[in-house]
């Protein structure tokens, strides 16, 4: 997953920006505004990575469902109990779902990607976002396996939450009918 992020090491080439005059300028423009930047979209109308690996009861992917796990226990750092409010469903896919969810602890929002573990897939999610420490690629905070009533098991991964998609920017842009700006797209072409 990619994210908008220009923070420490973002599309600051002056080879993706060479069609500008002062390149540096418009770079810290396009910085100022991607981080303040928010679509007015509503999802409804478009279709520590030293945790400890708990396993949780139920779905948890409600409107309002209450998840609670324990990270910490490694490396001379103490347990910790946090826990989650799932506030809505952002995407859903083959093998799972990701939620909104906001911390109760601090109100930290976070994104909460809910897989399936098939026993005939071999999933190496986990493994690679352990791996990336990326500005430009979500991180993973922890994470969590749970179980439904049917005994099926989930890996939970809780990563930073980015608020837009180059999907819904494009939508939204494309709905009024506008192209979007160069800079944007040489953005998010420089990022994937």
């Amino acid at each position: 997953m990619a994210s908008a992020s220009l923070g420490n090491g973002g599309a600051g080439s002056s080879r993706s920006v060479n069609s500008f005059k002062s390149s540096s300028s418009s770079v810290d423009w396009l910085g100022r505004e991607m981080l303040e930047m928010r679509l007015r979209d509503k999802v409804d109308h478009d279709e520590d990575r030293d945790s400890e690996p708990d396993v949780v009861d139920g779905v948890g992917a409600e409107t309002g469902h209450v998840i609670r796990t324990t990270i910490g226990g490694r490396n001379g750092h103490s347990k910790q109990n946090v826990s989650y409010i799932a506030e809505h469903v952002v995407g859903t896919g083959s093998f799972g779902v990701v939620f909104q969810a906001k911390c109760r602890e601090t109100g930290e929002i976070v994104a909460i990607k809910k897989v399936l573990q098939d026993k005939r897939y071999k999933n190496r999610e986990l493994q690679i976002m352990q791996m990336l420490d990326h500005p430009n690629i979500v991180s993973l905070k922890h994470y969590f396996f749970s179980k439904t009533d049917k005994e099926e098991l989930y890996l939970n991964l809780v990563l930073e939450y980015v608020p837009e998609t180059v999907n819904r920017t494009a939508r939204s842009y494309s709905r009024i009918n506008t192209r979007m700006p160069l800079i944007y797209v040489k953005l998010y072409t420089y990022q994937v």
